[in-house]
């Protein structure tokens, strides 16, 4: 436990150890300053060597090496929840976009599609792809978003207001399409995911929000980047509204919550839910556990997500054996046999897994259980309670969610 009280510098890919252990600590390490210290701190972008004014937990929590709840209970254990209220709704922002995009995961595949067009389009325009290349590379001469285009690169890890500065300035100053810079985003970031990512660059373009959007000002990032940046010159004057053709699909009820068979079980993980230990398993009986890899191979992830993603699963893998006392396997979904091979492991048992929300790992993942399902197999997906709780309240905007966070907190338990 680090005893000074400085969150530890994160300058490198491998100031990110990729276990529980590590979130878990950092969550002990940053509770005291989750009140309002964390209010009056969080939108200060200092540096990467700078970092105590938030938890970096947020690997930790888009993975559920750290669970939503834990992160909570832990911050109520200390502070009111009027004294933690920013933390917390920070925390129920991640929440929301996921149960948003759950409810509407058209927007994800039309998203998905819309890269793949702009990728085509841009290896045969070659303006395009030199700005582009410019943009990722930290080469526009726009020195804050030079610095966290590196930054990004390097570590992983932007602050949240960066990384609004930067979608802003990606957008409305160098004119690049929203869509790839999610992509950029996506295949760097450690916390990177389908809901938060896309949708938030979907709410700096417009899309989100209609005709809401966001500009970034070289004032504000003067101030709240302590003076690092104070000649941010040449910054887009107007951010437009992005128009879309497509109307934006109606909110889709969620699937009924699934039953938990009480009988010998296959627990399958993936990387969206790191945490098997804390699922409500009733009194089902863990006799395979089967780590699923291969979930990364189509986004394309950097070597440091990668890299961060595949150690987390094998720290996952061995947590579960000693936990679960059972044989633990691995299956990598993009090979040609992954299918027979996941018949062979789990051999007519049930298969459960926590359920996996509207994603890349989802995509990945889903055909597999799918063939199983018409080979006679049954899976059934877990909803955390967390995600049952606050996923209804998200097919609006992010204030009628946030209206019902006490009474949902209650709910939960974590509340009085």
């Amino acid at each position: 436990m680090q005893s000074n009280s400085e969150t530890p510098p994160l300058q490198a890919s491998d100031d990110w150890p990729a276990s529980r252990s590590e979130g878990m600590e950092r969550l002990a390490h940053f509770v005291a300053r989750a009140g309002r210290t964390y209010a009056a701190e969080r939108n200060f972008d200092l540096g990467p060597d700078r970092r105590a004014n938030v938890s970096v937990l947020s690997p930790y929590v888009r993975h559920r090496l750290v669970t939503e709840d834990e992160v909570v209970r832990a911050v109520l254990g200390t502070h009111s929840l009027s004294g933690a209220e920013k933390f917390i709704q920070e925390v129920c922002w991640r929440t929301y976009w996921k149960g948003w995009l759950q409810h509407r995961p058209g927007v994800w595949d039309r998203y998905v599609a819309e890269v793949a067009q702009l990728t085509a389009f841009a290896g045969s325009d070659r303006h395009l792809m030199d700005r582009l290349e410019r943009a990722k590379s930290g080469a526009t001469g726009i020195e804050c978003f030079d610095a966290w285009a590196n930054e990004l690169v390097a570590t992983g890890y932007l602050h949240n207001h960066a990384r609004m500065w930067f979608a802003s300035i990606w957008i409305y100053t160098l004119n690049l399409p929203w869509q790839l810079g999610a992509d950029f985003f996506l295949r760097h970031l450690l916390d990177g995911d389908a809901a938060s990512n896309t949708l938030s660059w979907r709410w700096v373009c417009g899309l989100q929000t209609p005709g809401k959007t966001y500009l970034a000002r070289a004032s504000n990032i003067q101030e709240y980047t302590g003076n690092r940046f104070a000649q941010a010159t040449g910054l887009a004057t107007a951010a437009p509204p992005a128009s879309d053709a497509v109307p934006l699909e109606r909110a889709k009820p969620l699937a009924p919550r699934g039953l938990q068979p009480e009988c010998e079980i296959a627990l399958l993980v993936t990387d969206d839910d790191l945490n098997p230990e804390s699922l409500d398993l009733g009194r089902a009986e863990v006799t395979i556990a089967i780590v699923l890899r291969g979930t990364d191979a189509a986004p394309g992830y950097a070597a440091n997500v990668a890299t961060f993603r595949a150690a987390a699963l094998d720290a996952c893998g061995q947590r579960m054996a000693r936990h679960f006392g059972c044989p633990v396997a691995a299956i990598d979904v993009s090979a040609a046999d992954a299918a027979h091979r996941l018949t062979q492991l789990t051999r007519g048992l049930p298969i459960v897994v926590a359920q996996m929300p509207v994603g890349p790992t989802r995509t990945a993942v889903q055909p597999l259980l799918d063939a199983l399902v018409i080979g006679g197999g049954t899976v059934h997906q877990l909803r955390r309670d967390w995600d049952h709780a606050f996923w209804p309240h998200a097919t609006k905007g992010f204030f009628h969610l946030k209206d019902k966070i006490p009474s949902v907190l209650r709910e939960l338990g974590l509340q009085a």
